[in-house]
């Protein structure tokens, strides 16, 4: 790929790294104009106006907003930094203090294949292991986008990275780091079958791969001396715990007897996790509950990546999201499942299989069995549904003239106004990875325009041109709006970021005196989700799925492929009701635009 006419895209996976731009930093100017346009929609007049009396206060030349953004314009400077957002996604992450079972880590489900159990578990792990030792030599290609490369930091933190709980802020164990440079020098992953947990070496001592054949027999060896269910006193349970409170067990592990710390090393330090389910899932949608959060006896929810295989061969996988978005996640999940003949190797033997095991007293036993009760309940207080659209897909937006995403988007809003009377503040995940380190930017997919549509297809004196018209009009703001995301000219984050910068730094910046602007109704309304949406195109994935993010919120993770749309929808047992009813208006929906648009006298 050309650079410029002197230079050329490295082949390296991470050569381009240095040389991508930078997050661009919106001004304060820019941030609050878009978070006053943003907002809006969701505002009565009364509203609007105590908000926007609150962003010009923030303007205003002796705002302590203009010391915060003075300062994030000098960390940005920093030759040592790579994006002004450096701090921000630490503390967006790992400063969160509920659970991330669930709350935050993501599912994939994979393609189906003809291979049993442990068959696909050992090809799985396979493939991973290919993938790591290319990923340490820089031989997995660069992606690109429009000839542009984007960033491949995340691939760092596929393998040996995890979680580890703090009282105020957890942290990551991960290789290329300072405490661990370079590639994770690992050779081994984590097993869990009924609860038992074991270190299985995936590698020699040479360093060379075991074969599938016996990772397979390795696999058959745990199962049978994991045989009787241990999920009681499995310490991965204690996982899905809230943040501090896990941190205090850990703590309290640790204290306990000094082999905990072995067992910890080990499981932080494995390349990733393996966890072998017992049953087969009775349907699609269970098969997706169960990758979402499963039997947390059998899960370790901190490690980064955690691959999960059904008695049947049913697979998919559990991310931890601290340090991989989805787009990272794609990428490793088709090189996993690439069509590709590789000639099995010689066998090495059976790999080296070790118990895991923790020493408990009661207190700690308790502990278990307390988190474990109430992550069940958790889990049961979380209503689901799979949706599939067969007939259709990317292709067919397409060939209405319609943006794919923006098409779904609306349906999304039509949907959601015919279930719960009401347009409610909606979240939509934007990759920016075209930058150095970029990661994602959220966009708020309410607009003037959305009203109009939503407004238009319940009048019924709206003729059909004059419901296209909207329609196509909401569409095209919503593409519009993701390309300024694209572009890094969104307002949330930069602006939250400023909030951050005040907690962690406010006495020390003289800055102390409280913003208005966090505390109105426009701040609060747009950030508290009704719908929070994500899309996952890949061929080699059925469903793509994550919890809620509150009291109200329906989740909507979709797959989105030229033939084909999938959704995984999830809410609070409380209001599923109104998620069932918001499926079944979202099935009338896509139907009926697609009926608006294919009478439209140019459509195809």
């Amino acid at each position: 790929m050309k650079l410029n006419s002197s230079q050329t895209w490295s082949t390296r996976t991470f050569g381009n790294e240095d040389r991508l731009p930078r997050v661009p930093l919106p001004t304060l100017e820019d941030s609050c104009q878009r978070f006053v346009e943003w907002c809006a929609p969701l505002l009565t007049p009364d509203e609007l106006a105590t908000t926007e009396a609150a962003v010009a206060a923030f303007l205003h030349p002796d705002s302590p907003a203009r010391t915060l953004h003075a300062a994030l314009e000098r960390y940005d400077a920093d030759p040592d930094v790579h994006s002004w957002l450096d701090t921000f996604w630490p503390y967006r992450y790992l400063g969160r203090r509920d659970r991330i079972a669930l709350n935050a880590n993501f599912f994939f489900l994979f393609r189906e294949s003809a291979r049993q159990q442990v068959e696909r578990a050992a090809d799985l792990i396979a493939a991973a292991v290919d993938y790591k030792q290319l990923l340490d030599a820089e031989r997995i290609a660069p992606i690109f986008q429009r000839g542009q490369p984007l960033s491949m930091q995340q691939q760092r933190f596929l393998f040996s990275t995890t979680r580890i709980p703090g009282s105020v802020q957890d942290t990551v164990r991960a290789p290329y780091s300072e405490e661990w440079p370079g590639p994770s020098p690992a050779r081994h992953i984590a097993v869990f079958f009924r609860g038992n947990l074991f270190r299985m070496d995936v590698l020699g001592p040479d360093d060379q791969p075991y074969p599938s054949e016996d990772l397979a027999a390795g696999l058959l060896a745990i199962m049978q001396a994991g045989a009787v269910r241990a999920s009681e006193t499995s310490v991965g349970h204690l996982t899905t715990k809230a943040r501090a409170e896990w941190a205090a067990s850990r703590k309290a592990l640790l204290a306990r007897d000094s082999g905990n710390a072995g067992a910890l090393d080990t499981i932080e330090s494995a390349l990733f996790c393996l966890c072998l389910e017992d049953f087969t899932p009775e349907s699609t949608q269970q098969a997706c509950d169960h990758l979402l959060h499963g039997d947390s006896g059998n899960r370790w929810f901190d490690k980064a990546v955690s691959l999960i295989v059904f008695e049947d061969g049913t697979a998919g996988i559990n991310v931890e999201h601290c340090g991989l978005d989805g787009t990272t996640i794609l990428a490793f999940t088709d090189a996993l499942l690439a069509e590709t003949t590789k000639a099995a190797g010689e066998s090495r033997g059976l790999p080296a299989v070790d118990a895991i095991e923790f020493v408990l007293d009661d207190e700690l036993r308790a502990d278990v069995a307390a988190a474990a009760k109430s992550f069940a309940d958790y889990a049961d207080n979380t209503a689901t549904r799979t949706m599939s659209f067969p007939d259709f897909g990317a292709n067919r937006a397409k060939q209405l003239g319609m943006s794919p995403d923006a098409f779904v988007q609306m349906a999304y809003q039509l949907a959601h106004q015919r279930t719960k009377g009401r347009i409610g503040a909606t979240y939509e995940s934007i990759a920016t990875r075209q930058y150095r380190y970029g990661r994602t930017e959220a966009m708020r997919v309410v607009t003037p325009e959305v009203l109009r549509f939503v407004d238009a297809m319940a009048d019924p004196a709206a003729d059909a041109a004059t419901r296209r018209a909207a329609f196509r009009a909401a569409a095209e703001k919503h593409v519009a709006r993701a390309k300024e995301c694209q572009a890094g000219q969104a307002p949330e984050q930069h602006l939250w970021e400023l909030q951050l910068i005040q907690q962690r730094r406010g006495a020390e910046l003289g800055a102390t005196e409280p913003l208005d602007l966090y505390d109105t109704p426009g701040w609060r309304k747009m950030r508290d989700d009704y719908l929070s949406t994500s899309s996952a195109p890949s061929t080699n994935i059925q469903y793509f799925g994550f919890g809620s993010t509150s009291s109200q919120c329906i989740g909507v993770a979709y797959v989105l492929l030229p033939d084909r749309f999938n959704l995984y929808l999830s809410t609070p047992q409380p209001v599923a009701e109104e998620m069932f009813a918001f499926a079944d208006n979202l099935k009338q929906a896509v139907r009926e635009l697609q009926d608006l648009l294919a009478t439209e006298p140019s459509a195809g």
